[in-house]
């Protein structure tokens, strides 16, 4: 397992992000809004409205992961959004680092009591990984996949 650094997300950092997805179906699961391919300036677009916006770095400085939190409450609730992670680092423990990152900063920085996020249920991966990490179903919504199949969005939640 490599040794995982976190850091905010620099401008320098967008045109690898935007590269992460390598198609429509993985930029869905990472921003649902997103027109595929991913570009510098939709991630500008959407930093509007996000907070704390980190990139997790392998050795060697390399880009392993990205996420953010949005709507996010003082002491009530946050979102976590946006995450992503590279093909070369699935299965290897950058999304848990990212996760727990990202936990870790909705508990400092907002003080929050629990971190929601949805995953679509055709995610199971990230499904799996959420639920290792403790987040648990507490409701289910009706969303429209990128070729317009329904989906389920199974909204999860951490205590933190």
């Amino acid at each position: 397992m490599a040794d995982y650094q976190n850091r905010p997300l620099s401008p320098d950092d967008l045109d690898v992000i935007s590269g992460l997805p390598r198609h429509a179906g993985e930029l869905f699961y990472m921003y649902p809004k997103g027109v595929y391919p991913l570009t510098p300036e939709q991630i500008r677009e959407t930093l509007k409205t996000r907070f704390c916006p980190t990139v997790i770095t392998a050795e060697g400085g390399e880009i392993a992961a990205y996420a953010n939190l949005y709507d996010c409450v003082r002491g009530a609730e946050c979102w976590l959004g946006n995450v992503i992670v590279a093909p070369g680092y699935r299965g290897k423990g950058a999304s848990s680092y990212l996760i727990r990152t990202m936990m870790d900063k909705a508990k400092r920085e907002f003080h929050a009591p629990y971190l929601n996020l949805i995953c679509h249920n055709t995610n199971t991966p990230a499904l799996l990984l959420y639920t290792k990490l403790g987040f648990r179903l507490y409701d289910v919504s009706e969303k429209t996949g990128p070729d317009g199949e329904r989906l389920a969005g199974i909204h999860m939640r951490v205590s933190l």
